[in-house]
């Protein structure tokens, strides 16, 4: 029996060598292909794309699995081995339902709509964009149809196991019930950040950013940062990091992106390497995956403790646009809570208002309610209808995100999803690290890093998401402590009692 085993994880680490490739030429797409490229980048990427799925999905694997039944049952259910043959089994059912040519269909629309996004984008012109969107659209549809159950649940448990559509609206309703009034408060009772109104030569972000990746842990060994239109984060393998940010001269974002996408790159660094090449070398999920992103860019980056070992260091890069400003005064900045046009930008509170737009809007494209063409106009009502605010172009609107250029609908849920989660975790964080604050000070984040490794990053995908997330912050999912953190925050900054 062990023998099949054997043979299980090596047809595995083929499969994960497959993927590896398929993803591999996703990030030279977006990093370092050149634009003439995109035609043949589609071909190449839906053959491997085929091939990874035909190989997984090979009836060798299912009688392997089959076979190996009696040895799993005899096996600790939380052991590496245990947790290897359930969870192939479970992709492998689900993969068995989708053919292999719409896969190949699939990543095809999406390696050839990635440029056409690009252009649509910096043109601001949705229209030459809408076929690939269609085309998207109309795959997705046909992948829903290989499954049964409610056409959107089927997309969100690509992204979040075993998650429901009604939960997660259950879950933005409180959000929205309880944030909007928190808004207003905000809106009331202004920050001043005229200050960050200047221009921050690039080259002095690329220089911070690397003090930043240096203190928090990074390896040049095993990463890399790279620039993007899209900032995202690439993982082939514990030894193979890399992550990407996006500089403009009219702000310090470049920096608040590298500490996120080094929160989900840290992530896949600190997986077992036992479980390298393997279904289980990933994270859990993509709400797990935003909670670390969001706790290293908002938790530690945005936060006062952080900001006295760091700030000394951005006046000194900066002194003509920072010298004269006080850290509490960058702090404040740098947390004010303003609605505005873009997600990626947005503050902690008002980020979840544009997660919800798109997850309503997401349904409303699937159930076939809203007419694609029309999404311009129903994107713009939305931010009226939730942030006040008046969309000025599509390139600020319905363009702004990558994701339904690759047909990544039912992705969004996960990052609101994610900020819950980052509280959870971040409870049991201060209650194992008293003194956490006080090494931020001193620009120490290896007790945190090693504590994250320990009780999450290590497991990859060895349980379930709701289970990883019971293990690691001792309750299901649950709103609460972000929502305080959020009303504490307010108050602080608004100087009355959220």
């Amino acid at each position: 029996m062990k023998e099949k085993f054997e043979e299980l994880k090596r047809r595995l680490g083929e499969v994960a060598d497959l993927s590896c490739a398929s993803q591999l030429l996703d990030w030279d797409h977006q990093v370092l292909m050149p634009a003439g490229a995109a035609g043949l980048r589609a071909e190449e990427s839906a053959t491997l794309d085929r091939l990874t799925h035909e190989r997984f999905t090979s009836d060798e694997i299912g009688r392997l699995l089959e076979d190996l039944r009696p040895y799993e049952e005899s096996l600790d259910q939380d052991s590496d081995e245990a947790s290897l043959i359930r969870v192939t089994r479970r992709d492998w059912e689900k993969a068995r339902k989708v053919p292999s040519d719409l896969l190949g269909e699939m990543s095809h629309a999406a390696a050839t709509a990635l440029p056409v996004w690009v252009e649509a984008r910096k043109n601001s012109d949705f229209a030459s964009f809408l076929p690939c969107l269609e085309r998207n659209v109309e795959l997705k549809r046909r992948y829903i149809e290989c499954f049964e159950g409610e056409p959107y649940d089927i997309l969100l448990d690509d992204y979040e196991e075993g998650m429901k559509a009604p939960e997660v609206r259950e879950v933005f309703d409180e959000l929205k019930r309880e944030l909007v009034p928190l808004i207003e408060k905000a809106k009331a009772n202004p920050v001043d950040d005229s200050f960050l109104e200047t221009k921050f030569p690039v080259e002095q972000q690329r220089a911070l950013n690397t003090v930043i990746l240096d203190r928090f842990g990074w390896d040049p060994n095993y990463w890399r940062l790279d620039e993007i239109v899209h900032p995202a984060a690439y993982s082939f393998g514990t030894m193979d990091i890399r992550i990407t940010t996006r500089y403009a001269e009219d702000g310090l974002e470049s920096l608040y992106s590298t500490m996120h996408e080094f929160g989900h790159g840290l992530y896949e660094r600190q997986v077992d390497p036992a479980l390298e090449r393997s279904p289980l070398c990933s994270g859990a999920s993509l709400g797990l995956h935003e909670s670390q992103s969001r706790m290293w860019e908002n938790l530690v980056g945005r936060g006062l403790p952080f900001l006295r070992w760091f700030y000394p260091q951005l006046q000194e890069a900066f002194p003509q646009q920072l010298g004269s400003v006080d850290v509490e005064s960058f702090y404040r900045a740098v947390n004010k809570i303003q609605p505005s046009l873009i997600r990626v930008d947005a503050d902690q509170v008002t980020y979840n208002m544009h997660v919800i737009l798109r997850f309503e809007l997401e349904q409303a494209i699937i159930d076939g309610s809203i007419a694609l063409e029309d999404l311009p106009e129903a994107w713009n009502a939305k931010m009226k209808e939730y942030l006040g605010i008046d969309v000025p172009d599509d390139r600020r609107g319905v363009l702004q995100d990558v994701h339904w250029s690759g047909g990544g609908l039912g992705y969004f849920p996960t990052y609101s999803l994610g900020n819950v989660i980052s509280l959870q975790i971040w409870g049991k964080v201060r209650e194992a690290i008293p003194d956490l604050d006080d090494q931020f000070e001193r620009g120490e984040f290896g007790a945190l890093r090693e504590w994250l490794g320990e009780n999450l990053h290590r497991y990859g995908r060895k349980f379930t998401p709701m289970e990883t997330i019971e293990r690691v912050a001792g309750s299901s999912l649950d709103a609460g402590p972000y929502l305080h953190y959020l009303k504490d925050k307010v108050g602080e900054l608004t100087g009355a009692a959220a």
